[in-house]
């Protein structure tokens, strides 16, 4: 069985990470929608440099562009799922806090939200 791929969806309906994908370039677009769909064949088993550990159960989604370091945090929910929670691109060498606690919030509301349900 594949793993499953979710998109966080906000209290308004909006995805962002979706949103996201949408403002790259089609280049990169493209090579982050092959690497989700290598997410969804690998499972937890995908490693760097493919994906990073980041902070806890976060982690990053990695590919290089001409427009960067394109990032995409995510964390592993239960029955075989990731939450796709936050995306950017990378203009530092280090992972910008903000962009950690942006993905940590959403996180913890979508496991607040979902709690109980399969």
């Amino acid at each position: 069985m594949e793993w499953i791929v979710d998109y966080y969806k906000d209290a308004k309906g909006h995805e962002p990470v979706k949103e996201f994908l949408d403002s790259l370039s089609l280049h990169a677009k493209a090579k982050m929608m092959r690497l989700i769909e290598f997410l969804t064949e690998r499972g937890v088993l995908l490693k760097e440099p493919y994906t990073k550990q980041i902070r806890g159960k976060v982690r990053e989604l990695r590919v290089k562009d001409k427009q960067g370091a394109v990032r995409i945090l995510y964390f592993t929910y239960t029955d075989k799922r990731f939450i796709l929670l936050h995306g950017f691109i990378k203009k530092t060498d280090k992972t910008p806090e903000r962009e950690i606690e942006t993905a940590e919030k959403r996180m913890n509301e979508y496991i607040n939200r979902h709690r109980g349900k399969s």
